[in-house]
C-alpha cells in the first residue's frame, strides 16, 4: 500500500510529492495529462514560497533561471505616481521571482523524478476516490486499464476545477467577477528592465513585468462592453492606447484571455483526503498569489502527514492547519479584490483623485513598507 497519492501533477502537486519523498514517504502522483503544459500563466514566485521551494532544493535553480523584480512602479497619465521596493520584505530573497510557470514544473518533476522514478504516472485519470476508514482507495484509469490504488491518505490538488473537490460534495462557494483581461508575453521593448510596472489609467489597468529571455508580459482589463477579440493585435494596440509604449505584435510568444472567479472551500480536510491549492481555494490571478498560496498549503500540511503515518499527528492539529490556511487564502482573496479594484476603469474626476490618494500614500513609508510586505505574502 502506498502511503500518499497525490493527485494533480501540477506544481503544488509535485511540491508536496517532493518533499514527502525527502522524508521517506512512498508517493504516488496521479496526473491526468500524457505530457508537462506548454502554456504558462503563473509566471510569479513570492519570497514565503521561495523559501518552501528551497526546502526541495529548486530554488537557486529557478533564481539563476529568473529575473529578480526587486522594484514596482505605479504610472498614471505618463507621469511616476509611486514605487515599492521589496528590498526589506525578505532577508534571503527580497525579490519576487519572475519565472515561466512551465519551468518550475520541469524543476519540481526532476526533482520528484530524482527521489524516485516512479512516483510521477502520467496519463492517469482519477475516476473514483474513497475514504475506507483505515485507507483511501483511488480508482484510476489509465491506457493500461482500470486499476484501484491503496494509500494511508491522499491529498487532491487537481485544481480549479477538482473533481475530488465535487466527489467528496465539498461546499464551495463560487463567486464571479465583471473583470476581464487580455494578456500576452512579447519583445521587451521597454526601459524597465527588471523593474514591474502598473499603469494607472482612466479606461483600465496595465501590468507588465519582465520574464526571462528579454521578453515582457503584459495584462490589461479590457473594457466593460463590446466584442474584444484575444488577439496579439488587440493587446498591443490596448497598450499603446493606454501607456504609449509601442509593443511589436510579432514577438507575441503567448496569449491568454481570462475572466475572474473566486472559490474558497468549507473544509479542507475530509478525513483520510485533503484539498490543498486551487482545489481548496480559487482566487483572482492579478496579484499572482494563487501558485504560491497552494506551496505554502503543502509546506504546512506535509509536517502533518508525516506525523500521522506515525501514528503522532492528531485530529486538533488539522484543524489548526484547516484554520490558518483558510484564513491565508480568505486574505489573498481580499487584496486580489482590492488590486481589481484599482484597475477598473474611472471618469477622468475620479482617476485623477484616486492616483493623488495613492501618491500621497506611497509617500509615507510604514504604509509603503506595509503595501510592499502585503503584495509579497509576509
Amino acid at each position: 500500500m502506498i502511503d500518499v497519492v497525490v493527485v494533480g501533477g501540477g506544481p503544488v502537486g509535485l511540491y508536496l510529492a517532493a518533499l514527502l519523498l525527502q522524508s521517506g514517504v512512498t508517493v504516488r502522483v496521479l496526473e491526468r495529462r500524457t505530457e508537462p503544459g506548454t502554456h504558462s500563466r503563473a509566471g510569479g514566485i513570492h519570497p514565503p514560497a521561495l523559501e518552501a521551494l528551497d526546502g526541495v532544493g529548486v530554488a537557486a535553480g529557478l533564481v539563476s533561471d529568473g529575473v529578480r523584480i526587486r522594484r514596482g512602479v505605479a504610472i498614471g497619465g505618463g507621469v511616476e505616481l509611486a514605487e515599492m521596493s521589496f528590498d526589506a520584505v525578505s532577508a534571503n530573497y527580497p525579490f519576487v521571482l519572475s519565472v515561466p510557470q512551465t519551468r518550475t514544473e520541469a524543476a519540481l518533476e526532476r526533482r520528484v523524478q530524482e527521489l524516485d522514478g516512479a512516483a510521477l504516472l502520467r496519463g492517469a485519470t482519477v475516476t473514483g476516490i474513497y475514504d475506507e476508514g483505515s485507507a483511501v482507495a483511488v480508482d484510476t484509469l489509465t491506457a493500461a486499464g482500470e486499476s484501484r490504488i491503496h494509500a494511508s491518505l491522499a491529498v487532491a490538488a487537481d485544481g480549479g476545477r477538482s473533481t475530488v473537490r465535487q466527489w467528496l460534495g465539498a461546499p464551495a462557494p463560487l463567486k464571479v467577477y465583471p473583470d476581464r483581461y487580455l494578456m500576452g508575453d512579447f519583445a521587451d521593448s521597454t526601459a524597465f528592465g527588471p523593474d514591474a510596472a502598473l499603469f494607472l489609467e482612466a479606461p483600465g489597468i496595465v501590468e507588465s513585468f519582465p520574464l526571462p529571455g528579454g521578453v515582457r508580459r503584459w495584462v490589461a482589463r479590457l473594457p466593460g462592453t463590446g466584442p474584444h477579440a484575444p488577439t496579439a493585435g488587440s493587446l498591443a494596440r490596448i497598450v499603446r492606447e493606454r501607456t504609449g509604449i509601442p509593443v511589436d505584435a510579432g514577438t507575441n510568444s503567448m496569449l491568454s484571455s481570462f475572466g475572474v472567479r473566486s472559490r474558497l472551500v468549507k473544509r479542507m480536510i475530509h478525513g483520510r483526503i485533503s484539498l490543498i491549492g486551487d482545489a481548496a481555494h480559487q482566487i483572482s490571478p492579478i496579484g499572482g498569489q494563487g501558485m504560491n498560496l497552494g506551496w505554502l498549503d503543502a509546506a504546512e500540511l506535509a509536517p502533518l502527514i508525516l506525523g500521522r503515518l506515525a501514528g503522532a499527528a492528531r485530529e486538533i492539529d488539522f484543524g489548526g492547519f484547516e484554520r490558518h490556511r483558510l484564513q491565508a487564502a480568505a486574505k489573498a482573496v481580499r487584496q486580489s479584490e482590492i488590486n481589481m479594484a484599482l484597475g477598473r476603469p474611472l471618469p477622468r474626476p475620479l482617476w485623477n483623485i484616486r492616483n493623488r490618494l495613492i501618491t500621497g500614500a506611497a509617500g509615507m513609508p510604514a504604509i509603503n513598507s506595509r503595501v510592499a510586505a502585503r503584495f509579497t505574502m509576509h
